[in-house]
């Protein structure tokens, strides 16, 4: 019983320090030693099958800090994990500290970690930060199939407090909060509508696998409902995610146009693609 009890407490110190356990860095460590050259999120997506979905792993500590959880993931942790070893990879870096590196580019604003409003909650946000710093790109033009034009409204977080730790524990953030959701709505942003995914103007040419699809919605408060990563099949385009509902990642079996269309306020897919370190170089 002691010993059982000291690694409880061992495993505690070290979440307290790091918020990362030994095992989350072999894990990675493994995967970018593993991965090909060309990695894609899909790539290292798929290495991620079958671990559990678990909500709020990010929330662990009081002080923020930077999480690193492979063995649990969510939707969103699922693509930042992926598209970070992506970021190493193209960029011949393979340790753990690389790893760290992007993650916080990806999850934070401007990449600084300073306290819980500089994370990047509302994955519009994302989506804008990741782009002006050259790391991402989204994939849109001004006709079909991006004829849908969301008009974003965001003000979830302020209006349900009690679900954030962070916004009960520290009310000083939530005007800060509200202010960042004041930027964001009113925002338009072109998206292909889920009654259009299964025609040919959606192809492999147009969304590649790999990318970043991120599912617009008419949830109150809310941009984007779900994400995950885009792959084809011989019946067309699936998501690989972090199912809440099958409690794991998966590789949907069920094609991405017949999966929005079970969801009444899922209304189409923004898509984002990871910018290769030749992109970035040539700007």
């Amino acid at each position: 019983m002691k010993k059982i009890n000291l690694i409880f407490i061992l495993v505690a110190l070290t979440l307290s320090a790091h918020a990362w356990l030994p095992a989350d860095s072999i894990i990675i460590i493994r995967m970018l030693n593993q991965a090909p050259a060309k990695a894609t999120p899909l790539y290292f997506a798929r290495c991620l099958k079958g671990k559990p979905y678990v909500a709020h792993t990010l929330e662990v500590n009081d002080t923020e800090r930077l999480v690193v959880n492979v063995r649990e993931l969510d939707c969103t942790t699922l693509v930042e994990n992926a598209v970070a070893m992506t970021l190493c990879v193209q960029n011949k870096q393979r340790t753990f500290a690389d790893f760290r590196y992007w993650l916080t580019q990806l999850r934070y604003r401007q990449g600084q970690l300073n306290d819980y409003p500089s994370r990047l909650h509302y994955f519009t946000d994302w989506i804008n930060d990741n782009v002006a710093m050259g790391l991402v790109c989204e994939v849109v033009n001004d006709g079909v199939p991006f004829s849908g034009v969301q008009t974003v409204s965001v003000n979830y977080m302020s209006e349900h407090l009690q679900q954030y730790k962070a916004l009960k524990n520290h009310p000083e953030f939530v005007p800060v909060i509200a202010k960042q959701e004041r930027r964001l709505t009113g925002q338009q942003h072109r998206f292909i509508p889920k009654n259009i995914i299964r025609s040919k103007a959606v192809n492999r040419q147009l969304v590649r696998d790999g990318d970043i699809l991120a599912i617009t919605c008419t949830k109150k408060g809310l941009d984007i409902a779900h994400v995950g990563v885009a792959v084809w099949k011989e019946d067309g385009l699936h998501l690989l995610h972090a199912s809440s509902q099958q409690k794991e990642v998966i590789e949907d079996p069920l094609p991405l146009s017949t999966y929005l269309a079970r969801h009444s306020s899922f209304t189409g897919i923004r898509v984002i693609r990871v910018r290769s370190s030749i992109d970035r170089a040539g700007e």
